[in-house]
């Protein structure tokens, strides 16, 4: 992919962002009114149905110990060119980057090192890790998307579970083609997770977006936890286990393209450093491992 794929989404401090000490919820929408809704978390927080229609992909990652992830399923994107947003990493196509477990866990590992020489936008590169997409594989448009994820934590670690518009390959360039992050967690907010929409007139920093802090000072890395979207016609839906934190419209676009009407692709990846989360320093815990116990797609109401 080409760099301008990936950029910032967020600065710190923005305006017009509220960040509690429990959840963060920025202009919950409903489909009749921009109000916002039920709170996020405690007594009468809203929480995810059933599955809006039937299974229509999954990976529950069953491969034997060191094996590559399987390649009907996902496509190893490689290079170090900083992905649009000045990531430190080279993307390798290895198993020692990318590769089962044997216990039922694709496991991403971002290390520090420099095998075979390779370079990077800023020089001799410093660190690998992985990049997994389903183009060409598999794209849907609309349903629910989740996967359960375990992250790795730590300074200058950007985990993320995200999606992209299939047009990107050929007609419509980034972000004309739609991006739709379904969680990323970055190092310095160790309990917070945020889930974007990018497309023409919000990209970048000025993504659609919102954020879910966990309860009672968890972080984010002390355990597994499942990340979803719910994909409907006329609304998206975040959730982090199945508690809803953010539903947008195309009324939140204030004017701008809604683009997310057509088949979208799916992606993981282990970013290290970058605009956003700044770089590792003597804190960040390398190698650092993101563990995916599986990733299911659904399809809206019946096919």
């Amino acid at each position: 992919m080409r760099s301008t794929l990936r950029r910032a989404p967020r600065r710190t401090p923005r305006p017009g962002v509220l960040v509690a000490a429990v959840i963060v919820v920025v202009g919950l929408a409903t489909l009749a009114a921009a109000a916002v809704g039920p709170p996020a978390s405690g007594p009468g927080a809203p929480h995810m149905g059933p599955p809006p229609g039937p299974l229509t992909w999954a990976d529950e990652f069953d491969g034997a110990a060191g094996a590559p992830p399987d390649p009907s399923r996902w496509r190893l994107e490689t290079g170090g060119s900083g992905w649009g947003n000045g990531e430190l990493q080279y993307y390798t196509d290895s198993p020692s980057t990318a590769s089962t477990d044997g216990e039922g866990h694709l496991v991403v590992t971002a290390r520090r090192e420099n095998p075979g020489d390779l370079w990077c936008h800023y020089g001799r590169c410093e660190y690998t890790s992985a990049r997994l997409i389903t183009a060409d594989r598999f794209t849907q448009q609309y349903g629910r998307f989740e996967a359960r994820i375990k992250v790795p934590g730590g300074q200058g670690t950007w985990p993320a579970f995200w999606m992209l518009g299939q047009d990107i390959f050929t007609t419509e360039p980034w972000p004309a083609s739609g991006e739709l992050d379904v969680m990323e967690n970055v190092g310095q907010e160790p309990g917070t997770v945020w889930g974007s929409l990018h497309g023409p007139g919000y990209s970048g920093a000025d993504a659609i977006h919102a954020s879910y802090t966990l309860p009672g000072g968890e972080e984010v890395a002390d355990d597994f936890h499942t990340f979803t979207v719910d994909w409907a016609p006329d609304a998206i839906t975040w959730y982090v286990d199945g508690v809803e934190y953010s539903r947008r419209t195309p009324a939140d676009t204030g004017g701008d393209p809604w683009v997310f009407d057509d088949p979208f692709f799916l992606l993981l990846n282990l970013a290290v450093g970058g605009d956003w989360p700044g770089p590792p320093d003597e804190s960040t815990p390398l190698p650092a491992r993101m563990l995916v116990d599986h990733v299911r797609a659904y399809a809206w109401g019946e096919p």
